[in-house]
């Protein structure tokens, strides 16, 4: 008995760890990005951050980065990062397609979806609001065009506090 109860927290608390809800932590994690460094979530604390999931593949998230490369340039200089978390088997693909597009801001490289696992998120693109503190403030799962409207009201909302 006390075996089962204790593979059911071990359960529970997986699953807890996996969904990305408002208000929760923002799950940290350490991806190299497309100029080789490693690069630590964690360490953006104190900065407005925005997560965003991606794919070459996907042709809603193509659609959305000169978009996403706007509000980064409007909103860097005032305590905001973006990070572009690509999902491709191949880093080259990335790297490749996020040159093509002229991206400013990191991508990052989830070549075994360690990380997009971890916030379970499934849909393409996935973004993550997160504020100053690392806590989770809005989840936006997949793309249609003028959410950037939103996403421009909620960072502004973000970097103000």
């Amino acid at each position: 008995m006390r075996l089962l109860a204790a593979t059911v927290l071990i359960c529970l608390a997986t699953v807890a760890q996996a969904n990305v809800v408002p208000q929760s932590l923002a799950p940290d994690f350490t991806l190299k990005g497309s100029d080789g460094r490693n690069l630590r979530l964690q360490e953006q604390r104190g900065q407005v951050v925005l997560v965003n999931f991606w794919a070459t593949w996907c042709g809603p998230c193509k659609q959305e980065m000169p978009h996403l490369n706007r509000l980064y340039d409007k909103y860097r200089d005032s305590g905001f990062q973006l990070l572009a978390v690509n999902i491709d088997d191949d880093p080259r693909t990335a790297i490749r397609t996020a040159t093509q597009m002229g991206l400013r801001f990191p991508v990052l490289l989830d070549t075994d979806k360690t990380v997009s696992k971890r916030y379970d998120l499934g849909s393409m693109p996935a973004t993550v609001l997160i504020d100053r503190d690392g806590k989770v403030r809005f989840l936006h799962r997949g793309y249609r065009e003028g959410m950037e409207v939103a996403y421009e009201q909620q960072i502004r909302q973000l970097v103000k506090e």
